[in-house]
């Protein structure tokens, strides 16, 4: 059966598709409505049912449940790959990582960790950038992505995996929107369930940007019957009531639904809590300055983490590389524009002098080298997510970093 492909689904900006549809509902009679918090996670609700077919694997095919990390994958195969074609997804038994493919009998010193970026989501088992690299180094490379994800989660799995399967090198892909996912309570908040994936609750960050501090949370909802209370709109309204990623959705809700009044408010109560400082105004720019909070918020948890995956690997006497990815819209931003929105993350990766692999940067470098547009660029590399040739990018991209990192170099960086 085809359905909706991941890609299809995945394809969420970072105010989310919650915000207007709700926003769109309020305004169809031409005049403002306050969107209240009630009224948002009342549109947003499980069914019973919905919670039963996914703990029972009936429904939501792309994930299953796991009470500490949200979700983890099942084995699949879905019509989402290049030119139509079926992808497979493997994974090894034990809940671990997506099927090894090359060396997969050989010792391995290198494990992956990320989102659907890591994961390599649109195609199958041998075409990864894992098995690329793998093929390249006459070594195995683990892939412990999760499409989806926060950085947090991947920490998260990084502390666990490490436990059982230790790896001296480690691999942090960091996307985008991962920065955003740190912060996610509930996902469905943010990105509404689809017939492929709940859009469960998470382990998740609760930033304080007054004091630049984060707070680490644990997934509110670990069993079924925690899952049932998400169909119980009192339970719902009184859990999430202060939830920041919600207030973020209710500001750009009534900013879209034509309410400045309610947004301001909104946005006002955010920037006094957290200690944002961002330009509000009632020129119409109130869903800006909404983002404005999001984005400052979302990429300090981001660099929080950071320093909790250096104190981990430091204490262990591993070594991490850092890769970060992005969607195709954001490669077309830098190369239309040359601007980019996590340039402060990037900047406090500089500063901290830590090995990073800038895929924006490798895109920009690698698209000089063509007389094409940037459309006709973008489809060498995206289906939604990489197509196979641009995992092999990924790969050759961060080749160097890895090998100058790895101490003994792989076979084929050794003297014959």
């Amino acid at each position: 059966m085809r359905g909706p492909t991941r890609r299809e689904f995945m394809a969420v900006t970072a105010t989310g598709i919650a915000a207007a549809s709700l926003a769109n509902a309020a305004n169809t009679e031409g005049k403002p409505v306050h969107i209240t918090a009630r009224d948002y996670l009342a549109d947003i609700l499980y069914t019973r049912q919905e919670v039963d077919d996914w703990f029972d694997g009936k429904a939501f095919p792309f994930s299953r449940h796991d009470p500490e990390l949200g979700w983890l994958l099942p084995d699949a195969r879905f019509a989402d790959g290049l030119d139509g074609s079926i992808s497979t997804y493997r994974y090894e038994m034990d809940n671990g990582p997506r099927k090894m493919i090359n060396y997969a009998d050989q010792p391995c010193r290198i494990n992956t960790y990320g989102d659907s970026y890591t994961q390599c989501h649109q195609v199958s088992d041998g075409e990864t950038w894992q098995e690329n690299l793998a093929a390249h180094l006459c070594e195995p490379v683990r892939n412990f992505g999760i499409g989806g994800w926060s950085v947090y989660q991947a920490y998260l799995r990084m502390r666990r995996e490490e436990a059982r399967t230790p790896a001296p090198y480690i691999i942090l892909n960091i996307y985008d929107d991962d920065h955003y996912r740190n912060l996610d309570s509930w996902r469905n908040i943010r990105v509404h369930k689809h017939p492929q994936h709940i859009e469960s609750t998470l382990p998740h960050l609760v930033v304080d940007m007054k004091n630049r501090t984060c707070a680490e949370r644990p997934n509110p909802c670990r069993t079924r019957e925690d899952y049932y209370r998400l169909c119980n709109l009192d339970w719902v309204a009184e859990r999430f009531k202060d939830d920041f990623v919600l207030s973020i959705m209710l500001a750009h809700a009534n900013a879209k639904g034509g309410n400045p009044e309610a947004a301001y408010k909104e946005i006002q109560d955010l920037a006094t809590t957290h200690g944002i400082n961002t330009r509000i105004d009632a020129s119409g720019h109130m869903d800006e300055a909404a983002q404005a909070i999001f984005n400052e918020a979302a990429l300090f948890s981001s660099m929080y983490l950071v320093d909790k995956v250096e104190a981990f690997a430091r204490e262990r006497g591993k070594r991490v590389l850092y890769v970060l990815s992005y969607p195709a819209k954001r490669i077309a931003q830098r190369l239309n524009e040359g601007t980019r929105w996590d340039q402060p993350f990037v900047d406090f990766l500089r500063e901290k002098a830590l090995p990073v692999v800038d895929l924006m940067e490798a895109h920009t470098a690698d698209y000089a080298q063509f007389s094409i547009s940037v459309e006709e660029y973008l489809k060498r590399y995206w289906i939604g997510h990489y197509n196979p040739l641009g995992n092999h990018f990924t790969a050759f991209a961060l080749k160097n970093n890895l090998v100058e990192m790895l101490d003994p170099k792989p076979a084929p960086y050794l003297p014959m």
